[in-house]
C-alpha cells in the first residue's frame, strides 16, 4: 500500500507539471501572435477643422476576387489633390486592419497625388513652328520642335491614338507611391490588379472629373507594382466601378 504522504507528493507534482504546461503553451501563442501580428505603421493623419462626410471606398476581396463599394465617414480636406492623397491613404490603411479580405502591411504608401489637365500638350520649345492658327504645333503636326518629349504613353507619334478626356475639365491623377508599398505589397497577379483596380474604383467613385491615372513609385516610373501589375500604363477609370455593387454603409473605424 502507498504511503500517504507519497499520494500525496505524487499528486502535487502532476499539478505542478500540468501548471507549468499550460504556462508554456500561453506563452507560445503569445509570441507566435507577436510574431504574425501585423504592426500598424500606418500615419497618423492631422486633425482636421472640417467636417466629417459621407465617402466611397472601393475594398477589394481576394476570395471572390471582386471590387466592393463601401460608405465611410471620413474628415478630408478642401484642396482636391490633398483630398485624394488622404482618401487613398484611408483606402490602403483599411487593407491592414484584422480580418482585412484584402491584406496589406500597414505604414505609409502614398506620397503625393498629382492632377493634370487632359488632354496634355507637350512642351513648346524654344523657336518652336508654329501652325497656322498661331499656336504652337501639335506633335503630329512636328515632331521635330520638342526633341526629347515624351507623352505618357510613348512618343508623341502614337498620341492620336490615346484617348482623350471624355467631359470638358477631364483630369489625368500620377500617383506617386512609397517604395516601401510596392516592395512589401503582395507579389502575384491578382492581388496586386485588385489593389490598382480599387485605387481607380474609388478615385472614380469620389472623383469624377478624373478619367486617367499613372504610377510613379517613389517619383520615378516603375515597370510593376511588385513584379506584376504594370505600372508604365495609363489606366482608364471610365466603368472601373461596377455597376451592380451596392455601397453599404459601415462606421468608420
Amino acid at each position: 500500500m502507498i504511503p500517504r504522504y507519497q499520494r500525496i507528493l505524487f499528486w502535487s507534482l502532476s499539478g505542478a507539471i500540468l501548471l507549468m504546461a499550460l504556462v508554456l503553451l500561453r506563452g507560445c501563442e503569445q509570441a507566435r501572435e507577436k510574431l504574425t501580428r501585423h504592426r500598424d505603421e500606418t500615419p497618423l493623419a492631422a486633425p482636421l477643422a472640417t467636417p466629417s462626410e459621407t465617402v466611397r471606398l472601393a475594398l477589394a476581396n481576394d476570395a471572390t476576387g471582386s471590387i466592393t463599394l463601401v460608405e465611410r465617414e471620413v474628415a478630408l480636406p478642401t484642396e482636391t489633390t490633398a483630398r485624394a492623397r488622404a482618401l487613398l491613404t484611408r483606402l490602403i490603411a483599411e487593407y491592414s486592419y484584422k480580418g482585412s479580405a484584402h491584406p496589406l502591411e500597414s505604414g505609409p504608401a502614398v506620397d503625393d497625388v498629382f492632377l493634370l489637365d487632359l488632354p496634355l500638350r507637350p512642351p513648346v520649345a524654344p523657336g518652336a513652328k508654329l501652325a497656322g492658327n498661331g499656336k504652337p504645333a501639335t506633335a503630329q503636326e512636328d515632331l521635330s520642335v520638342v526633341p526629347g518629349w515624351s507623352s505618357p504613353d510613348g512618343p508623341p507619334s502614337n498620341a492620336g491614338q490615346n484617348p482623350g478626356p471624355r467631359n470638358p475639365g477631364g483630369k489625368l491623377a500620377v500617383i506617386n507611391l512609397r517604395g516601401s508599398f510596392a516592395g512589401q505589397h503582395p507579389s502575384g497577379i491578382e492581388p496586386e490588379t485588385l489593389t490598382i483596380d480599387s485605387i481607380l474604383a474609388t478615385l472614380s467613385a469620389n472623383f469624377p472629373q478624373i478619367e486617367q491615372v499613372r504610377f510613379l513609385v517613389d517619383g520615378q516610373p516603375r515597370e510593376t507594382l511588385n513584379g506584376h501589375a504594370d505600372l508604365l500604363r495609363t489606366y482608364l477609370v471610365s466603368g472601373a466601378t461596377s455597376e451592380s455593387a451596392q455601397p453599404t454603409m459601415q462606421e468608420e473605424r
